[in-house]
């Protein structure tokens, strides 16, 4: 296993520095090789596509779980997490939010430019109390693509069997290549896991109640304007790039922003009344 660690050790209100790893044992490169070629067999025509895909992990079929589990549970990450975590620190895996995702280096304005943009994957870093660290497990991928960490000034050009660590809602990134439909095809896995301080089982529940909200309806738009075809969806997708942006400058941006329209909104209806 190789690493790259980026800073010192993180508390809950930092920034988890990204890191860089590697499967390098013949068992979890057989692991990962399996689920590439299920994952070939089973979305054949989806790799074909432009957009990405996202399918959550919860839905497939039990056998396949049971080989991401060997991969998402496993000592190498925890103990890359443990490592730049303040000691005693909760790991807590959010399994629910873990996905299988189809990379296609997409930009066409729909919910999906923003995997590629700038930008943060969260919108609560401003929670002093947890950290939420997501792996990037990459199953099939050649260095044709390049994954900038900026916030930890980390860059890395993904190949099969490594894996990234980076902080879900702190760490400003984006993709850097050109789509060639003779690339390799970037198959991968999201794995989430939620940080927080020992001894703070409220503050863990509210910590995880408030990700996968933001979680469930942040991927719902973007999934449901991905590739656009109808007003709605381009209406939406508008609304995920110009929230992203937002997001970018700061956290509360996008909701001052809706607040802002909503009482400009609310006062032209008085005035028309």
């Amino acid at each position: 296993m190789s690493t790259l660690l980026a800073e010192p050790m993180a508390g809950p209100s930092q920034r988890f520095p990204a890191t860089v790893g590697r499967f390098d044992d013949p068992s979890d490169r057989a692991v990962i090789d399996g689920l590439t070629r299920w994952v070939e067999d089973r979305y054949r025509a989806d790799l074909l596509e432009r957009s990405s895909k996202h399918v959550y992990v919860s839905t497939l079929p039990a056998p396949a779980i049971e080989q991401i589990d060997r991969l998402r549970d496993s000592p190498i990450i925890r103990s890359l997490i443990a490592r730049q975590v303040q000691a005693r620190s909760v790991i807590a895996p959010m399994k629910h939010t873990d996905e299988l995702y189809i990379s296609n280096y997409n930009k066409d304005h729909g919910g999906d430019q923003g995997l590629f943009d700038k930008h943060y994957d969260g919108n609560l870093r401003f929670l002093s109390s947890s950290v939420v660290v997501r792996a990037l497990i990459y199953l099939q991928s050649d260095a044709t693509y390049k994954v900038v960490f900026h916030d930890s000034q980390v860059e890395k050009s993904f190949a099969s069997y490594e894996f990234g660590l980076l902080d879900f809602h702190r760490e400003l990134h984006w993709v850097e290549g050109e789509y060639n439909p003779a690339d390799r095809q970037r198959i991968l896995l999201k794995c989430n896991y939620l940080i927080t301080p020992p001894n703070a089982a409220l503050t863990s529940r509210a910590a995880l109640a408030a990700n996968t909200a933001v979680f469930y309806v942040v991927k719902s738009a973007m999934e449901y304007s991905k590739s656009p075809r109808t007003p709605p969806q381009f209406a939406v997708g508008l609304l995920c790039n110009l929230f992203r942006r937002l997001n970018n400058i700061h956290p509360l941006v996008p909701p001052g922003f809706i607040a802002a329209l909503l009482a400009a909104l609310g006062g032209a209806i008085v005035r028309a009344i």
